[in-house]
């Protein structure tokens, strides 16, 4: 290949090719969701994904190839959204409103196509799953810098349904605005905190004396900006794509290392896998004794089980001030080892759900 037009040929054989072998493999995803209708199998399944995944990532090291492990996940992550789409439309509802960080979570992994619906609060998602109006949900539950989000450990703890994932997004903001010039913008929207997490670039960029308007969301700072041709918004790069709004400037926040862990909510088990991670909560019968929840603790110990997290919520129980102890561990809650460390603790333990371990 001499020249430019000889690459753009070469480039549209491909593209020829590699839209052939999608077709291939969408034919081959069709017969997959007969036969899990039929057999009532998960269409959503995080683990062979991530196999899929390290497999293809490995080959690509191995061959020298230019795609690393992040291109792979990003090019293949949007094929599977589109070959669960092809086995069984599903739709997924998520903390709202559009353009918030959530809907950008819940898009990573169902990609770009899904049936979204979007609803003002984590509760309205459980009982939205839980009516069979969605398959799939998709709430926060815990911020690096915030730290738990105590309505979700509240609302699993009562709920049927589970967490079947988990994912980890850094919290980048943008500044969008349909302004050519910066001189030109006379407002900025954004949520309250999000003007106290730029200031250093509002500082930087002679923006930190003009006029600054909190709304409910960031989502809202993106329609508002949009109507403006004058204004500026503080706001997450899905909302700003959403309401096709330019983005000036990108990760503009002081701190650059926030980060949400999301959970996504379904019905159904997942089946063990090399990376599994499993959140229980726990209700501890002699509570009150002394040493009660070290007791607990030794039989994890014991096993070689490594926590990764416990949070103590409060009871909420009529009987007065007691609490219970969400935790996280490395295993699947059907390996024998974890069996056996719950049969001794009969009554005591809800499981909210064994995924496969996020990359954090």
């Amino acid at each position: 290949m001499k020249t430019l037009d000889d690459c753009r040929v070469a480039i549209d054989a491909i593209d020829d090719e590699l839209l052939k072998l999608l077709n291939k493999r969408m034919k081959v995803v069709e017969r997959v969701g007969e036969i899990k209708h039929n057999s009532g199998g998960a269409v959503y399944r995080p683990e062979r994904e991530k196999a899929i995944i390290e497999r293809l990532t490995k080959d690509s090291k191995n061959s020298n190839g230019l795609l690393n492990g992040s291109a792979i996940e990003a090019i293949f992550l949007e094929i599977f959204a589109v070959s669960r789409n092809l086995e069984l439309p599903e739709k997924i509802a998520y903390l709202g409103p559009e353009g918030t960080f959530t809907h950008q979570a819940a898009e990573s992994r169902f990609g770009a196509m899904s049936d979204y619906l979007s609803l003002s609060s984590i509760h309205s998602v459980f009982k939205t799953l839980e009516s069979g109006r969605a398959k799939f949900g998709v709430v926060p539950i815990e911020n690096s810098r915030d730290g738990i989000v105590g309505e979700t450990l509240d609302l699993l703890a009562k709920s049927s349904v589970k967490i079947v994932a988990e994912l980890y997004m850094p919290i980048h903001m943008s500044f969008a605005t349909k302004a050519t010039k910066l001189e030109n913008i006379t407002k900025i929207y954004s949520k309250d905190k999000g003007f106290g997490q730029c200031r250093e670039f509002l500082s930087q960029h002679g923006l930190i004396n003009i006029e600054q308007i909190p709304v409910e969301s960031t989502a809202k700072a993106a329609i508002l900006a949009a109507e403006d041709p004058n204004a500026g918004a503080i706001c997450s790069h899905i909302a700003a794509k959403l309401y096709k709004i330019p983005t000036m400037f990108e990760n503009i926040e002081d701190e650059h290392d926030s980060s949400t862990r999301f959970v996504i909510l379904s019905d159904f088990k997942n089946g063990i896998s090399k990376s599994d991670k499993t959140s229980i909560l726990v209700k501890l019968h002699d509570a009150q004794e002394p040493g009660s929840l070290v007791h607990f603790l030794q039989d994890f110990d014991d096993e070689n089980i490594n926590l990764s997290k416990i949070e103590s919520r409060p009871s909420k129980d009529k009987s007065g001030f007691g609490y219970w102890f969400y935790i996280d561990f490395y295993a699947h809650i059907d390996e024998e080892k974890i069996q056996k460390v719950l049969s001794k603790h009969d009554g005591e333990v809800t499981w909210l759900g064994s995924y496969v371990k996020g990359e954090d």
